[in-house]
């Protein structure tokens, strides 16, 4: 058993290497295997040591990302399909058509240049905020203990251990002291697993209770999980509903616009005896505007501008859907320890219980405070409000020090004890440090005059047996929102079985904690957006939900311990809806109840910052941890929020809203156009007339009502509540507007067809055509761009005012062959622009109350 010696100041002596329970003997894990264990080196290596491996490249030099390379945004942004389809019409019709007639591919450049811009900007904000985030494991060098890169560890290295640390590359464990570790991530196994000397550990698990130190024995690619961290933080523009549907979309735009543009070449190639140029530019013509080229283009740069907003207010997205995902997201579960309340806590009373001597008690949570190298929050309270060395209480002298179970427990056997010496000449003989799963911490001593004891620290309603009167004084403190302690003298070794339900209660220990002052403002919003707030803590419920309480959360009253919680999973999502505080939750609870959630159709987010948190955060559909949460937490975690502040996620769920939003709008434009093209061309086909549009009209068109105004709602402010079915929705609108859209345009070409005649008739009938397409492309964009503001209203007019433009100045007339002939026939291709408008306002307002906006 590891003895641990405290000077003065209640630390280790420096440059002693963390104690360790060390057994050189243990065997290695069956289920592991792995090489002996290199031979100890509590020092670690040496600096010339070190400098040995970096040299050989045994380095741990494996490229963590949180974004694609530059090279690879190039790549994705100008390799796409439609580029090339759109790149090979480009440069036919740089052949065979004045440079009016390829706008169309200066368009796409343009487009393509500013997708590639924005992902940078996006890179570079990921990158920064990644290097900011990154968590740095302790390695000891020539006997001390320093942070460094996780790309610095080398082949050989001593890898400090605590609590919440995750294991960065594969070794052997050096150091074991009550050292528990989760290999859950890469096994599956739910259960932590104790690890002793010798035993290995693989990269990607982590450190759930106590600590140690291990050797790297495979670094860089080597190691077991060398990609789970790599990709943990990688830029991904992947599975999202949004992302996926546009994929839907594209899909069936290509097999309509097969078929369709085979049958316009034959019918404008073949079919008609027209001058060869003139046909193959208006084929050109009715092909280009079937491709929602756009699309996908403005999704990535919409993305990318919520990644670089968001950067600026300090919250890393590490997987970019989860903007998306989280704007979808219904139910928030939070953890109330480093988000409702700050990390810190303060002792406010203690209660000596039994007849317990008070200043004995003290002398004992002062030692207690020095049992563990790497305390949590509570524990760093009590040792913030009885350092070791601090305060001159003594216990009495005589038989009157005894604490609560029996056994002198005096310090001293005799005579006043100085006060340099007490709690200090305590020895620690043996520390089980806090477990989520036990809900209690213990040390063993030898006292001062040699007495040997054992105590537990932790929640009263674990350590006390369910009638003991003290825990109706203990549900006071916990209806004022206080966290009580229960510090109990155990009988026998901390290990022994029923420990805890043999302990002899002495003190309690009341804690206050600290609300995060924007906490009430951030459940506000989520109430206000109707998304339910759980909160999901490991503390006492009724404790939970008086903090809840004074935050104004809805139902905080309605709480519940998970020692009560139904194993079933569909009672299990009962309860969960019914309830919204939940107390006395265990790690794998938190993961049930995340399964359960979700089994009713929920969209779950999940936050918090410890290492009882990682199973759910990763089983969540959003999972999201503070910057000063554990490294595990941090590494599964797609939303984590630098500045640890919980206010933070509104800006995500509005940015997710905006994104969805207004692509949701874009994309009724891009294929509101795309439907129109291609019934355009089909009619063509059938009646085997000449396509109507040159590459000039419509890349015109695109511009003023599609590009331009695209752009700018893609950008814009949202706060519609995200809905799913994306594709549904978008078609369900996209399809009869462009259905009407071709329908009037193709009647205004006819009653044109009939109404001009002669020399420069086809260029009269493609003017009137075009107005009346335009028209009614205008009144789509205008009803997207509801509801009105005052630059919604400025962006359509000026839209309009731009083919004002071009129809009245001469140069302009010319440069896109748009000129009106007469009166009469723009007089009518007006009235059919109008009657298809009223046509769309009927639909649409029939569309949403039929399936709703």
């Amino acid at each position: 058993m590891t003895q641990r010696a405290l000077d003065s100041s209640g630390e280790q002596t420096p440059g002693t290497p963390r104690p360790a329970m060390i057994d050189a003997g243990a065997e290695l894990d069956p289920v592991h295997p792995m090489e002996p264990p290199p031979a100890r080196r509590p020092d670690g290596l040496s600096t010339a040591e070190v400098a040995e491996r970096v040299a050989r490249g045994e380095v741990n030099d494996v490229p963590v990302r949180s974004s694609r390379s530059v090279a690879e945004i190039v790549r994705a942004n100008v390799f796409t399909r439609f580029n090339l389809i759109i790149g090979v019409l480009w440069v036919i019709m740089l052949f065979v058509a004045p440079i009016q007639d390829s706008l169309f591919g200066f368009v796409i450049v343009a487009n393509t240049g500013i997708g590639i811009i924005q992902e940078w900007r996006a890179k570079k904000t990921l990158d920064s905020l990644a290097v900011i985030g990154e968590a740095k494991p302790t390695v000891r060098r020539d006997g001390v203990a320093a942070e460094i890169s996780t790309s610095e560890i080398v082949l050989g290295d001593l890898v400090e251990l605590g609590p919440g640390d995750k294991v960065v590359v594969d070794g052997t464990v050096a150091e074991a002291d009550s050292l528990e570790i989760d290999e859950s991530l890469l096994t599956g196994e739910a259960d932590p697993v104790i690890k002793r000397a010798g035993d290995p550990v693989m990269s990607g698990s982590f450190v759930v209770a106590g600590g140690g130190a291990f050797t790297a024995t495979k670094v860089g690619r080597e190691a077991y999980a060398a990609q789970l961290a790599e990709e943990a933080s990688r830029f991904t523009l992947v599975h999202s509903e949004l992302r996926s549907g546009i994929s839907t979309i594209l899909k069936y735009v290509t097999w309509m616009m097969v078929p369709t543009a085979i049958g316009l070449i034959i019918s404008q190639l073949v079919v008609k005896d027209n001058n060869f140029k003139d046909s193959v530019a208006r084929t050109v013509g009715g092909i280009v505007p079937m491709i929602p080229e756009g699309l996908v283009l403005l999704t990535s740069v919409a993305f990318a501008i919520g990644v670089v907003r968001l950067g600026r207010k300090q919250c890393l997205v590490q997987e970019l859907p989860a903007i998306e995902g989280l704007a979808r997201v219904d139910v928030v579960c939070l953890d109330k320890t480093g988000t409702l309340t700050e990390g810190g806590m303060d002792v406010t009373e203690v209660r000596p219980l039994n007849g317990s001597d008070e200043a004995y008690v003290t002398w004992v949570l002062r030692a207690f405070g020095s049992s563990d190298p790497r305390p949590n929050a509570s524990l760093q309270a009590i040792i913030d409000a009885y350092p070791a060395g601090g305060g001159d209480a003594r216990p009495a002298t005589g038989g009157d020090a005894r604490a609560a179970g029996g056994g002198d427990a005096r310090l001293s056997t005799g005579g006043d004890v100085p006060a340099a010496g007490g709690a200090e000449s305590w020895t620690v003989t043996d520390a089980m440090p806090f477990s989520s799963a036990r809900k209690y911490s213990g040390a063993a001593f030898a006292e001062a005059d040699g007495t040997a004891s054992a105590w537990l620290l932790g929640a009263p309603d674990v350590l006390l047996s369910e009638g003991d009167a003290t825990l109706t004084e203990i549900e006071h403190l916990n209806e004022q929102g206080l966290r009580v302690l229960l510090l109990a003298r155990a009988e026998g070794e901390l290990n022994a079985p029923g420990a805890a339900a043999g302990a002899a209660p002495t003190a309690l220990v009341v804690l206050e904690q600290r609300l995060r002052p924007d906490a009430g403002d951030t459940l506000a919003y989520f109430a206000d957006q109707n998304v339910a707030t759980k909160v999901i803590s490991g503390d006492n419920a009724v404790s939970v939900g008086a903090v809840a309480g004074k935050l104004g959360l809805a139902g905080a009253e309605n709480t519940l311990d998970a020692r009560r919680l139904p194993t079933d999973p569909d009672a299990m999502a009962t309860a969960m809806e019914g309830n919204a505080v939940f107390g006395r939750v265990t790690p794998q609870q938190k993961r049930d109840m995340v399964a359960a959630l979700q089994s009713r159709g929920h969209t779950v987010a999940m936050t918090g910052d410890g290492v009882n948190d990682v199973l759910a955060l990763k089983d969540a559909d959003i999972g999201v941890s503070m910057g000063s949460g554990s490294e595990a937490t941090r590494a599964v975690a797609q939303i984590v929020l630098l500045n640890n502040s919980f206010a933070t996620l509104p800006s995500v769920v509005a940015e997710g809203r905006r994104v969805i939003g207004n692509i949701t709008r874009v994309a009724t434009l891009f294929l509101t156009k795309t439907v129109y093209s291609v019934l355009l061309a089909i009619l063509v086909v059938c009646t085997q007339v000449e396509y109507p549009f040159l590459p000039r009209h419509l890349t015109l068109l695109s511009t003023l009502t599609i590009g331009v105004p695209a752009f700018f709602l893609a950008l814009a402010p949202n706060k519609e509540r995200a809905q799913p079915h994306f594709v549904r929705r978008v078609m369900r609108y996209a399809i009869p507007s462009g259905a009407i859209a071709a329908a009037a345009t193709f009647a205004t070409y006819l009653v044109a067809r009939h109404h001009y005649s002669g020399e420069g008739a086809l260029e009269a009938e493609t003017s009137a055509a075009t107005l009346t397409l335009f028209l009614v492309s205008m009144w789509v964009l205008a009803i997207i761009a509801r509801p009105y503001t005052w630059w919604r209203v400025g962006l359509v007019a000026a839209m309009g005012l731009g083919f004002l433009i071009v129809l009245v100045v001469p140069w302009l007339q010319d440069f896109f062959a748009l000129k009106l002939v007469g009166a009469p026939m723009p007089w009518t291709a007006v009235g059919i622009a109008v009657a298809a408008a009223v046509l769309l306002e009927f639909v649409w307002r029939w569309v949403g109350r039929r399936f709703g906006m």
